[in-house]
């Protein structure tokens, strides 16, 4: 668990573990992370629950991804884009979308994830991570 008190050493994804879409994106953010950067927890599990108690965030709204970087957390289109950036390589390039206006590109996340289920799928259950994958997620 994540406590006020403690930050996190490494940027946290947060994610809707139930989301085919959102499983396959964070498959994507693992095979593109090469420096091993990033940790990860569904929105859903006790850990998950937790930093979003930490951060007074909505305990039962998982329509948002959050990236969270020591004091600091993005949500949903900043999110997205931060990890990007994060990503380096080529990726970094879409970064400089940050300069659309975040309740635009808000609009455009929301409509991809209020229809993401319709459109991708769900899991009964979070996903269970690889042994070798296990060490990344908290």
């Amino acid at each position: 668990m994540v406590s006020k008190k403690e930050k996190p050493s490494q940027p946290i994804l947060l994610f809707d573990g139930v989301c085919n879409m959102c499983n396959s994106l964070v498959m994507f953010v693992i095979k593109h992370d090469k420096k091993a950067v990033f940790k990860f927890a569904s929105l859903q599990s006790e850990v998950g629950q937790s930093i979003l108690k930490n951060l007074d965030l909505p305990l039962n709204d998982f329509d948002s991804f959050y990236f969270i970087d020591g004091d600091n957390y993005y949500t949903k289109s900043s999110a997205g884009l931060k990890v990007l950036k994060n990503l380096g390589g080529a990726w970094k390039f879409f970064y400089p979308l940050i300069i659309v206006p975040k309740p635009l590109r808000d609009l455009i996340y929301g409509y991809i994830a209020k229809n993401r289920y319709k459109w991708f799928g769900k899991k009964d259950e979070c996903m269970i991570p690889s042994p070798d994958m296990k060490k990344r997620f908290l």
